[in-house]
């Protein structure tokens, strides 16, 4: 009897579930109950149809054989009310199964294993209803925060930097006049709907060889052939980005062909050292006085404006802090869109310090920094990690909001910390946040 009892209660548990995931279709905003109103009417006039065919036949057909056998399948030894009860049920469970049925045949490339297609339903909907984030920045850092933020919304729009001279970008931008593709190539391939081999493919980076293609990846050529293609840059990433699936968009800060430079105070001298190239800046032993590009005041890429002005959150950050953010903002007309923006803004400020550009910075030097290369008024508040636990490279720090800097600037202090790789922010921490603080709009100081 016991076993009976607990073979009993779980069947029923697991027929409420069951009952519980098909009343999960009719939740707001899944827009599919429309459709299931129109398939039921549409089955209802073919049932009503079918009814008055079969019941012209009952009536005017001579007696036969099957008449019998036909009140019989009408349940006409039932009363009219309970007969409708019985055969509206039957209609309604048929329509259901198919309906689920058809849904997971059509979808099944798109479901992850052993995700119920109405959560996959519902959360490709919140996301699509999400709010329109950009995200100002380059290198791994963005791409981080973009493999995050994709969780959350669909309506993401990264702006990065053009500035690029190093690596595979480099020679490609030198040999080939193209803008340096790496950088953009990374945030496209963050955010992407899945990391299938076409992914992975594009992240590839060919090894040591006598090819010429040494160093090279797969994402940056593919970017480069398609920009003599099209012959548009922007058009290159825009295919690149639908060949990938793309949550979202990845667009140049500006399409002129830009380099960062930089004046460096050298240690034990009173002068200072030139150097031109974002490559070569981490390079010199020196501390950054100031950076800018040449050719001087290059004109924002549109799209970028746009994107900007019509934000509800600006993101600014992480990333290495001369070299890939402030270059974004020393093109005026992006510095001009993020301050007239009526978007929430955040500045994310790096979880260690980078050799060669931030020896020694704390999370106010950063913001200092920031500030005296654009301006004041460029963010409302500042992300900085809360945990400073983990082994470093011995030539990093950990990056820590000191407490007077609460004085100048709305701090949130919160554990975005990767704890599997000491230095790097982890991405759902740090889109948890940024989602949380977006929708408190002025976000606590201090995280739970």
């Amino acid at each position: 009897m016991p076993v009976m009892l607990a073979r009993l209660a779980k069947w029923g548990h697991k027929a409420r579930q069951s009952i519980l995931r098909v009343l999960r279709w009719l939740t707001p905003g899944l827009g599919v109950k429309r459709w299931i109103v129109l398939i039921l009417l549409g089955t209802t006039l073919i049932g009503v149809g079918v009814a008055v065919l079969l019941l012209d036949i009952y009536r005017t057909a001579p007696d036969s054989w099957w008449l019998p056998a036909l009140s019989w399948a009408s349940l006409r030894f039932l009363e009219r009310p309970l007969r409708a009860v019985v055969f509206g049920g039957l209609g309604g469970l048929m329509v259901v199964g198919g309906v689920l049925g058809l849904n997971r045949a059509l979808l099944a490339p798109y479901l992850r294993p052993g995700r119920p297609v109405v959560d996959t339903l519902a959360g490709f909907r919140k996301r699509g209803r999400g709010p329109r984030i950009t995200v100002i920045g380059g290198g791994h850092g963005l791409s981080t925060l973009l493999r995050g933020l994709k969780e959350h919304t669909h309506n993401i729009t990264a702006i990065v930097t053009v500035a690029d001279d190093g690596g595979s970008s480099g020679r490609l931008r030198s040999s080939l006049g193209v803008l340096p593709p790496g950088d953009i190539r990374n945030c496209l391939a963050a955010l992407s709907n899945d990391e299938t081999l076409i992914t992975q493919l594009f992240q590839y980076r060919f090894s040591s060889g006598d090819n010429g293609l040494e160093g090279h990846s797969f994402g940056n050529l593919f970017i480069s052939a398609l920009s003599e293609i099209t012959g548009s840059f922007e058009q290159a990433v825009a295919e690149s980005g639908r060949v990938l699936s793309v949550y979202g968009r990845v667009i140049p800060a500006t399409l002129h062909d830009v380099r960062l430079v930089a004046d460096l105070a050298m240690p034990l001298s009173d002068g200072s050292l030139r150097v031109r190239g974002e490559s070569q800046i981490p390079e010199v032993n020196g501390a950054v006085q100031r950076v800018w590009l040449e050719p001087n005041n290059p004109p924002a890429y549109p799209s970028a404006v746009n994107a900007l002005l019509n934000a509800d959150m600006i993101v600014i950050g992480p990333g290495s802090l001369y070299t890939s953010i402030i270059p974004n903002l020393l093109v005026p007309e992006l510095a001009a869109a993020v301050r007239n923006s009526p978007a929430l803004k955040a500045y994310i400020c790096n979880v260690a310090t980078q050799p060669g550009e931030t020896d020694g910075y704390n999370c106010g030097d950063h913001v200092h920094a920031l500030e005296g290369h654009v301006g004041k008024g460029i963010f409302d508040v500042v992300l900085s990690t809360a945990d400073g636990e983990g082994d470093l490279p011995d030539d990093a720090d950990w990056v820590l909001a000191e407490e007077g800097l609460d004085n100048e600037y709305a701090v949130y202090r919160a554990p975005v910390a990767d704890k599997g790789s000491p230095g790097r922010h982890d991405s759902n921490k740090l889109a948890q946040k940024l989602i949380e603080l977006y929708q408190e709009r002025t976000g606590p100081l201090v995280a739970n």
